[in-house]
């Protein structure tokens, strides 16, 4: 015995829209775990660059010997106060550099790359800033006298007096990533409006009702 098959009424409400494959569920997917890792270790290793440029631009303070003991050339000089800006102006405008890449890789964005690009930064800064100490000028002062000799000027060590620069560029790169996240990602269709319940919906008309014939 088969069971009969009711057709389709034409009031019925419309069935919903095919979802996309991973899409209702919004879960983490291992690719995605997979290019946060990639991001992290790339933007890590940017840190290199920054060593080299930090080391190379950063003014200098210098000291001088008098054959017992190591003064600072100038005691007015802003050169130590020049390394942390040089350090901060070169993590901002590579933060904004990383942030634009990452998101030109992968602009749909998501959770994995903003954490790897937030773990690469700050391991990057990290590694620009004891990197860039030994590409500096020798941190023993003694050696370094001796070797300038008595009264001639040499070059202090580089220092970072204010840790907290080495915040800067994940911070730079994480909000420069949201922002172009918000501002160029594209966005998913506006849902189709399903039936609110009204009987008969609002798109379906009844069918009138035939004229009577006249009366003789």
């Amino acid at each position: 015995m088969t069971e009969a098959v009711t057709p389709p009424s034409p009031y019925d409400p419309p069935p919903p829209p095919p979802e996309k494959p991973g899409a209702a569920s919004g879960r983490i997917t291992a690719l995605d775990v997979r290019d946060g890792a990639a991001v992290a270790l790339a933007v890590g290793a940017a840190g290199v660059l920054l060593a080299v440029l930090w080391a190379w631009l950063a003014p200098r303070a210098q000291y001088v010997s008098n054959g017992e003991a190591v003064f600072l050339r100038s005691s007015e000089s802003e050169a130590r106060i020049g390394a942390d800006g040089t350090f901060f102006l070169l993590s901002v405008a590579l933060g904004l550099l990383s942030a634009g890449a990452v998101f030109l890789w992968r602009r749909k964005g998501g959770v994995p790359l903003v954490i790897g690009l937030a773990v690469g930064s700050l391991f990057a800064a990290l590694v620009g800033w004891r990197l860039g100490l030994w590409l500096g000028p020798s941190t023993d002062l003694p050696t370094a006298a001796a070797r300038a000799g008595k009264g001639v000027p040499f070059d202090a060590p580089l220092q970072l007096l204010a840790h907290g620069v080495l915040l800067t560029w994940p911070m730079a790169a994480v909000l420069a990533h949201l922002g172009l996240t918000a501002l160029w990602t594209p966005r998913d269709p506006a849902p189709v409006q399903e039936w609110s319940g009204v009987y008969p919906p609002p798109h379906v008309h009844a069918p009138s009702a035939a004229p009577e014939p006249p009366r003789t």
